[in-house]
């Protein structure tokens, strides 16, 4: 009997629809998702009016300046802060990064269920290589995130989302190559983090350990330049930080940080570090 040859992406797919399935046959879970993001854009995005912030100090009573000449020099200042004159698209395009967050997070959670449940033990048996099966809830993790943040994109525009004029299909393709590389990053970091444990409680008290830092000490709602000295290290070497910048060079024109070539270069280390990481510990440590 012929032996068969199983390469080290044997069940890749299979693990990956697996997980997927989950997902797309539970739409409840797909908008719940949603709701926080969406809430951040409607309820602070919008509800927080910036621009009446930045001109509303310019009218001096007894004073009598033209309002042509405040809208003019409000739009100035709000340029010159957020690199772009609206604050909320400044804001939409950080909740791409955040969407994507939250979701890679969720992907340690597959692991600690898969063993509670007894399924990974099961597959530990089989030719499936460990690789495979770390591999299969990243990539799940990051179709998530991208589908969800392409909704996230579409409510964004529906609400006065403002693209640069002069946008074109591949700063799109570039913004999601972005959101991948982080969403690559951070499923498999989350993994890793969640290849020994065997309580669902302590996963999710390491998810909300980081979830917060990592999103407020990025750019997510603030520029960096407006933050103090100490936190301007952490920032910038936060991967949701260089996420940002790109999708906003690349989707609003906004001035940014770094250039969109180093920005990438940063994910790409990232992204293929820890993915690498999952993958080696994995042999390592992932067991029933």
């Amino acid at each position: 009997m012929e032996r068969q040859n199983l390469g080290p992406l044997h069940g890749l797919w299979s693990l990956t629809n697996r997980e997927l399935k989950k997902w797309y046959k539970a739409p409840f879970i797909l908008l719940l998702s949603l709701v926080q993001p969406v809430l951040w854009l409607g309820l602070f995005g919008k509800a927080m009016n910036l621009g009446n912030m930045f001109t509303s100090g310019l009218n001096i009573p007894g004073l009598n300046i033209p309002k042509q000449v405040i809208d003019q020099i409000g739009t100035e200042l709000i340029k010159s802060t957020f690199g772009t004159t609206d604050y909320f698209s400044f804001l939409a395009a950080g909740m791409l990064s955040f969407i994507v967050l939250f979701t890679s997070m969720n992907s340690g959670m597959m692991i600690v269920w898969d063993r509670r449940l007894g399924f990974l033990n099961k597959l530990l048996t089989t030719p499936v290589s460990r690789g495979s099966i770390i591999m299969g809830k990243v990539l799940s993790a990051v179709i998530r995130s991208l589908v969800q943040a392409t909704i996230v994109l579409v409510i964004a525009l529906l609400l006065g989302m403002q693209f640069r004029p002069d946008i074109s299909a591949l700063d799109i393709a570039g913004t999601y190559v972005a959101l991948f590389l982080m969403s690559l990053g951070l499923s498999s970091l989350f993994i890793m983090l969640a290849l020994r444990s065997t309580s669902w409680e302590s996963q999710m008290a390491i998810m909300n350990l980081l979830n917060l830092p990592l999103l407020f000490a990025s750019n997510a709602f603030y520029p960096v330049k407006l933050m103090p000295s100490w936190l301007k290290p952490v920032v910038e070497i936060n991967p949701i930080s260089y996420a940002n910048d790109i999708s906003r060079q690349l989707l609003l024109g906004a001035t940014g940080m770094n250039s969109v070539w180093f920005d990438f270069a940063f994910l790409l280390a990232f992204a293929a570090i820890f993915s690498t990481l999952g993958i080696v510990l994995s042999w390592r440590y992932l067991n029933s």
